[in-house]
């Protein structure tokens, strides 16, 4: 009898879960816009097919930002909101350097907004763009969850307190994804985003001078001392974060288990006894690697959202409604 009443019990929460939101990830859902705008997520796909074509650079800097969006009170589109009506916007924090593109999702809001009126969100628009910047350079698709609100409110200051460091340390790195349930593993993985794109100088060259970091094999080293030999260029000049920075692939792990890490973390998540047999894993194992990217970045996209009635659905992703 005990047994049957707990059954009862789960089933009835389940069902009030069903009813309650579509579903029991916090109200969003596969396909949200298949009545409202059909053709949602086949603009988002095409938009960024055309821009990463005429600038590769696109992927990598809509990854970051989809990130970054999720990084700071969840993944809300706060990120795009500019300074007005007393907002200061995320983009000015110092953490969100080198953040750029934003161009890219305000033209596919542009056009969804023709065909679709107030209707697509920015927050969703940007974890569409993110799952495409991923896909298209070889990674793998993720079926991500729709149905997010954007937010009213932006915070440079808030960006400052939340957002790591470019010097992070492992232990902080396992607490930021563990307070978002996401495993460590799955954490690792993550990491992973770092086979795309570059870092400029400001964010390693502190491990360079006045020796280099132990951790970093002696010609990497060398090469990257070269590359930021002057430091009034530090905010321009960059390396690569792996050897194949237009592919989604597990380069990043086979390089930062050979000394080349361009940050910290990337070091020494390569080292450290939690980190390493992942690390070890994915650098042998692709499949293994999108597997368990996917899971992060799905659940990382599902963070704080906004759904049912919270915040609203902007019209630019710029400004706010009112």
């Amino acid at each position: 009898m005990g047994l049957r009443v707990v059954a009862v019990k789960l089933i009835l929460i389940i069902m009030n879960c069903f009813f309650a939101f579509g579903d029991c990830t916090g109200g969003l859902e596969l396909g949200f816009y298949k009545r409202s705008c059909p053709n949602a997520e086949m603009v988002v796909k095409m938009k960024m097919n055309t821009s990463m074509m005429s600038d590769p650079t696109t992927a990598p800097a809509i990854l970051r930002l989809a990130f970054h969006d999720c990084q700071v009170d969840g993944c809300d589109g706060s990120i795009l909101l500019g300074n007005s009506n007393g907002l200061t916007t995320e983009t000015i924090s110092h953490k969100n350097f080198g953040i750029h593109k934003l161009e890219v999702l305000n033209e596919i809001k542009s056009s969804l907004e023709t065909m679709c009126p107030e209707t697509v969100s920015c927050a969703d628009i940007i974890q569409l763009a993110a799952r495409e910047a991923v896909s298209l350079t070889g990674g793998p698709y993720m079926e991500v969850l729709t149905g997010r609100r954007d937010t009213v409110s932006t915070s440079t200051k808030r960006a400052d307190y939340q957002l790591p460091t470019a010097d992070i340390s492992v232990d902080k790195f396992i607490k930021i994804f563990k307070k978002k349930n996401i495993s460590l593993e799955d954490g690792v993985a993550l990491m992973g985003s770092h086979s795309l794109g570059i870092s400029h100088c400001r964010n390693f060259e502190g491990r360079l001078w006045p020796l280099p970091d132990p951790t970093l094999s002696p010609p990497f080293a060398g090469m990257l001392q070269r590359i930021c030999m002057n430091p009034t260029l530090s905010d321009v000049a960059f390396a690569q974060n792996d050897a194949t920075i237009f592919s989604f692939d597990n380069q990043y792990f086979i390089d930062i288990l050979c000394g080349r890490g361009l940050l910290r973390i990337d070091s020494e998540i390569a080292r450290d006894p939690r980190t390493q047999k992942y690390v070890y894993n994915f650098g042998q194992d692709t499949q293994k690697f999108f597997y368990r990217f996917s899971s992060g970045f799905l659940k990382l996209s599902e963070y704080k959202v906004l759904v049912g009635e919270k915040g609203e659905i902007r019209r630019d992703c710029r400004i706010r409604n009112s």
